[in-house]
């Protein structure tokens, strides 16, 4: 009876484990459904579109035929699939969605070491930022490139660092509380994916338009 009852305890959080897998798999169907929704509207060029012009006679959304006029406002960057109604409407719910998750994750995390991790500290800094990716990912869905564009850049600049330290602090973490085999398996994983992630985010930062900047800067000055 006793062992019956253990197995069905463990059976139970084992199921914790789909709501870390169901992030990606709600939020990566979602982001192409929204450029999807943005190219069928002709708010966005596709993404095999190569040509962008400095300017067109007609707006994207009123030309027609195959051969369309692109400028760099139609770029299909994400922000620019879901910045005009009813795509904005959409990434919003992605990105407030996407935030919910990232932080019950990131508590069901904290709560999963914090009987093996001695040391709190690095626990509770991995916590903190796993809420800052959340707040940032809010931010971004909630004011959309186009009409809140310094809003809009100070929730990418939360939550896209926000979202590396948070992994980098996991993967620490990971080693620190491994035991056995395939602990330490779990935690080559997450360095190799870690890794990936941050070389991602340095080359947006190295390839990011010119426009960011300047958006940043005006929030700067005007706190000052």
């Amino acid at each position: 009876m006793i062992e019956r009852n253990s197995f069905r305890r463990v059976s139970e959080m084992s199921l914790w484990f789909l709501l870390p897998i169901s992030l990606p798999v709600f939020t990566l169907p979602g982001i192409w459904i929204i450029y999807t929704m943005a190219l069928y509207n002709q708010h966005v060029c596709p993404v095999n579109n190569w040509v962008y012009n400095s300017s067109c006679e007609t707006s994207l959304v009123l030309q027609s035929g195959s051969d369309l006029c692109c400028t760099l406002d139609n770029i299909p960057l994400i922000s620019k699939c879901g910045g005009v109604p009813p795509e904005s409407c959409w990434f919003s719910l992605l990105c407030s969605a996407a935030s919910f998750l990232v932080t019950v994750i990131g508590l069901l995390r904290y709560a999963q070491l914090i009987h093996k991790e001695s040391n709190n500290v690095l626990n509770i800094e991995g916590l903190f930022a796993g809420w800052l990716c959340a707040a940032g990912l809010m931010i971004v869905g909630n004011f959309q490139v186009d009409h809140a564009k310094v809003l809009h850049y100070v929730g990418a600049g939360l939550a896209f660092p926000a979202s590396l330290l948070f992994v980098c602090v996991q993967t620490l973490l990971s080693y620190r509380a491994a035991e056995t085999r395939r602990d330490f398996q779990t935690a080559h994983l997450r360095l190799t994916l870690t890794s990936l992630a941050f070389t991602t985010l340095i080359l947006n930062i190295l390839h990011c338009q010119g426009e960011h900047m300047p958006a940043l800067l005006k929030l700067l000055k005007k706190l000052s």
